[in-house]
């Protein structure tokens, strides 16, 4: 299955509360943190209600192998 890397690269202080506890779901908690997730809908989701607060890369299957 398809993985995507997800790193907090903005604060979520200030922001509504929903959205804090989105960014804590991911496994997000403190800044420049980075973590993989598999790329289905759910996650997608919740990555779309934080778009301006992560960045979002997809992970290649032959990066997978490497780790």
């Amino acid at each position: 299955m398809a993985k995507i890397r997800i790193t907090l690269v903005k604060s979520p202080i200030g922001y509504a509360k929903d959205q804090k506890d989105t960014v804590k779901s991911l496994g997000l908690g403190k800044m420049w943190r980075t973590v993989e997730h598999d790329d289905n809908a759910s996650i997608r989701g919740m990555v779309h209600k934080v778009r301006h607060l992560v960045r979002v890369e997809a992970i290649d299957d032959d990066e997978e192998g490497s780790e």
